[in-house]
Formats: C-alpha cells, sequence, structure tokens
C-alpha cells in the first residue's frame, strides 16, 4: 500500500490534473490517497470534493505550511511507503509502480526521488547534494552555472549528472518523494519548525543519520511546473530563480543551518549572502553602471531580508508564529 499525501494551496487547476493522472497512471498499485488543503481561496476543496470522492480531504481552516500540512495525513496514513507530491507534479506511466518496487528491491533505501521534467521537456534539478555555504557562493557569483563541469566551481552540486542511472544522493525534492514508512518510524516526517522549504533536506539528513540511503530514480518520470503555490503569495517578493518566497526561504535556510551545523554555518551561510548583495550594492554606486538604480535597490531589499529574516528566527534558533 503506498499512502499518498498532496498538500494544495490555490492551486486547483493543477491539482485537478495531479490527481487525474495519479489514478490513470497508477492503476498498478494499492493507493491511498490524501488531500491537505491549507485554508485554500480558490475552489480547491470544493473540487475534490465533487470531482473526486475517493480522496481523503483535509481541509485547515488556517494555512498550517507544508511540513505541518503532510505531518496531519501522516498521522492517518496506513502504507508501508508514504508518497509526497506536489499538485503541480504529474506523474507519468509507471512512476509509483517502479518507485515501489526499487524500494521493496533495496531495503537500504529510505527516500527516494524521482526524474522531474519541466513542461517543455527540460531537465529540473532532480538530486542534490547538502548545501554549505561554499555552494552559496559558487552559487550567487554565478561560477557555477559557467563552469558547470569544473570539480571545483560545480564540484559541490551533482551538476549535468546522468539522468538515466541510479544514484545514491544527498537529498531530493519534495516534488516526487517516496518514504518508506520504516524509516519514518524512527526519524518521523516533517520538522514543522520549517513552514516551508528545506523540510526534505532536513529530513534526508536525519535519514543518512540514523542509516538509511537516499537515491535518485531515473525510472520514475514526473512533469514539474514548478513554484505553483509559492507564486500565489503576491504580497512578498519572489525568487524566480529558485522558484521561492525569498523572505521564506529565508527563514528555513536558518532554522536548517541552526539544526544541522550550528551558529557558525547560519553566520557564514548569510555572511556570504549578505556579502555578495552588499558588494553589488557598492559597484551599482560606481558611475557609468546602467539600470544602477533598480540593482542597488535589488541589493539593499535583498540586504534588509536578511538582516530581518536572521532577527525573526534568532539566529536560526527559532520558527517565528505560524502562519508565516
Amino acid at each position: 500500500m503506498v499512502s499518498v499525501i498532496i498538500v494544495s494551496f490555490n492551486t486547483s487547476s493543477l491539482l485537478r490534473r495531479c490527481l487525474a493522472e495519479l489514478i490513470d497512471h497508477s492503476t498498478d498499485v494499492e493507493m491511498e490517497v490524501f488531500v491537505v488543503d491549507n485554508n485554500s481561496s480558490d475552489d480547491s476543496v470544493g473540487m475534490v470534493e465533487s470531482e473526486f470522492p475517493q480522496v481523503t480531504l483535509i481541509a485547515n481552516e488556517v494555512n498550517l505550511g507544508f511540513a505541518a500540512a503532510n505531518n496531519q495525513a501522516w498521522e492517518e496514513s496506513t502504507g508501508d511507503f508514504i508518497l509526497l507530491l506536489n499538485p503541480d507534479a504529474f506523474v507519468r506511466q509507471g512512476a509509483v509502480y517502479n518507485a515501489v518496487k526499487f524500494m521493496e528491491t533495496y531495503p537500504e533505501c529510505g527516500v527516494c526521488g524521482g526524474r522531474l521534467v519541466k513542461p517543455d521537456g527540460t531537465l529540473d534539478p532532480s538530486a542534490r547534494k547538502f548545501p554549505t555555504f561554499l555552494s552559496k557562493f559558487l552559487m550567487l557569483t554565478g561560477l557555477r552555472n559557467k563552469y558547470p563541469r569544473s570539480r571545483i566551481f560545480a564540484g559541490h552540486e551533482f551538476g549535468n549528472f546522468d539522468h538515466n542511472s541510479v544514484m545514491e544522493v544527498d537529498w531530493v525534492p519534495g516534488t516526487f518523494t517516496m518514504y518508506r514508512r520504516k524509516m519514518l518510524e524512527q526519524t518521523g516526517l516533517f520538522d514543522e519548525r520549517f513552514y516551508i522549504y528545506y523540510e526534505e533536506t532536513d529530513l534526508c539528513q536525519s535519514a543518512k543519520r540514523h542509516g538509511w540511503k537516499v537515491y535518485f530514480l531515473p525510472w520514475s518520470e514526473i512533469i514539474h511546473v514548478g513554484g505553483a503555490s509559492s507564486k500565489t503569495r503576491k504580497e512578498h517578493s519572489f525568487d524566480d530563480a529558485a522558484l521561492q518566497v525569498t523572505k521564506f526561504r529565508m527563514r528555513s535556510e536558518w532554522l536548517y543551518f541552526r539544526k544541522n551545523g550550528g551558529i557558525f554555518a547560519v553566520l557564514a551561510n548569510a555572511g556570504v549572502e549578505l556579502g555578495w548583495h552588499l558588494l553589488r550594492w557598492i559597484v551599482n554606486h560606481m558611475p557609468g553602471k546602467t539600470d544602477h538604480q533598480l540593482k542597488k535597490k535589488a541589493s539593499a531589499k535583498i540586504m534588509g531580508e536578511i538582516v530581518q529574516s536572521l532577527r525573526e528566527t534568532s539566529y536560526g534558533g527559532q520558527t517565528p508564529a505560524i502562519p508565516w
């Protein structure tokens, strides 16, 4: 039995397709499906109730965040495997079946993720190494993207790895992630201090500390739109490159580094980002720079958000009140 958990927030049309393709493309798997709606303002709840009566719906009256909402369904689930699926992710034929068979074959696998493909057919990042202040520096400076095959500049990431082969990795995105119940009984699902972002990275850290392995699985392919729920948060600045709400990303980042690396890891990562944008702000004060006013303003805004998020989380020591 596979327990599928989908957390929804204002993604009705995408959620409809997500559920339809999950059901159509997984007829060879025994499933129970949960949708946890985080107080959507669209017709997500009504759509699920009317069009997918076989789905167990949990309708929250407040947005509890991604981690807590998944935990709600996890508490009610009964499957040997727990599949977390984003509402903007559409499984291809056999994706769920292949993940189950892989985990049944390799009992040391506690977590596996699939091959993510954008709607235009290009690959989405499907596997990651654990983040560090060095990886942040190489990403911010653009050196990682400029030299994607360099061991020095891109060695902190898997980069252009072979998406056609199974590979043990550090962590996999929560877009399509299967967990073994036996592992979750040891680790728990998500730390609810993470409202959104970094919760899956943190869980993979915990899995490895408990002796479990994390794998990328090419035979489970998923079409991923990306950032669907985050883009509905119009009141916040949005990181188009990472498809994340910037303020929320920073809060979770400091929480993650404080938990898994201590205060030095928080200061190192925040310092790299703060220093980079301070440098950009200074450079754009130089004469002859085009669009310098906009670039100065953008860098100043990000520096302000870094400082604010550090204060709000007590340098990663506590989570702000939910909902964020």
